[in-house]
């Protein structure tokens, strides 16, 4: 990711050819520490959701910013673009019946239903269409009793390869780093890193040479196990693929969704 320099918070940044990595602003301006509604918001849509509202809020979207998720996402604007959007994260029946119950989604799914795109279930998984949230499928085998197989990441990484050539957008969520630093449990954080590791050089090592790569996410935690809440810490931005220019000026995850449009407004 950082040109073969040691992953450390003293490493800058850089951008070469189809290659970018910095760090980016996740605290927006609002004091407190930032939170995954408020910062998802503003990661899909390009708007400062906790601005909006005053405050960072979470884990849930703010009912003063779900039309932020609503109407402005970043999967409708690509679509008013006539890009298809998929989201690959696949989710257990229990989910469903929770959501449902309590009207409560996150938001990443609240974006992709408003979107008019299905969310992923058990049967997708069993098609190799679709991932579970820890990538290797051992936790719905082992703690839901989900008949299906454990993989190994990098077959996960293959499944995304081959969900790429019918997407012109997909979108990856991965937030067991997030739980791993909640806990302050090194172990823990050392298993579901090494997991994304995986995962992600098997991206970056197969994936077609017209596709980009984005990473990034809607604020710190697991860089810091002295702390179980969030951080002030910047976040990673890294694009590996033909849109990585368009990051170049990106400060604050405010702007990865406009940056993702503009690329595909000049295509």
């Amino acid at each position: 990711m950082l040109g073969n320099k040691p992953f450390i918070s003293e490493s800058e940044g850089f951008y070469k050819t189809n290659h970018l990595f910095k760090t980016i602003d996740a605290t927006l301006g609002i004091e407190g520490l930032p939170q995954s509604g408020t910062g998802q918001a503003t990661l899909f849509s390009g708007v400062n959701a906790a601005k909006e509202i005053g405050k960072h809020f979470g884990p849930y979207p703010h009912s003063g910013i779900r039309h932020l998720l609503d109407k402005k996402s970043l999967f409708q604007k690509a679509q008013r673009l006539d890009k298809s959007c998929y989201f690959i994260n696949a989710y257990p029946n229990a989910f469903f019946e929770y959501a449902k119950k309590r009207n409560r989604w996150s938001c990443t799914t609240l974006m992709t239903r408003k979107a008019g795109i299905p969310l992923n279930r058990v049967e997708d998984i069993r098609q190799g269409r679709a991932l579970t949230a820890e990538l290797t499928q051992e936790a719905w085998r082992d703690q839901l009793n989900i008949n299906i197989p454990t993989i190994q990441p990098e077959k996960a990484a293959n499944i995304l390869i081959k969900q790429s050539d019918k997407y012109d957008l997909i979108l990856s969520e991965y937030y067991l780093s997030d739980k791993a630093g909640h806990s302050q449990d090194l172990a823990d954080a050392e298993k579901v890193l090494g997991v994304y590791d995986r995962f992600l050089a098997k991206l970056i090592n197969n994936k077609p040479t017209d596709t980009t790569i984005i990473l990034s996410s809607d604020h710190g935690n697991v860089e810091d196990l002295s702390t179980k809440t969030h951080t002030l810490n910047n976040v990673p931005l890294f694009s590996m693929g033909p849109a990585s220019e368009y990051f170049r000026k990106v400060e604050s995850i405010m702007g990865v969704t406009p940056a993702i449009i503009h690329y595909f407004k000049e295509q």
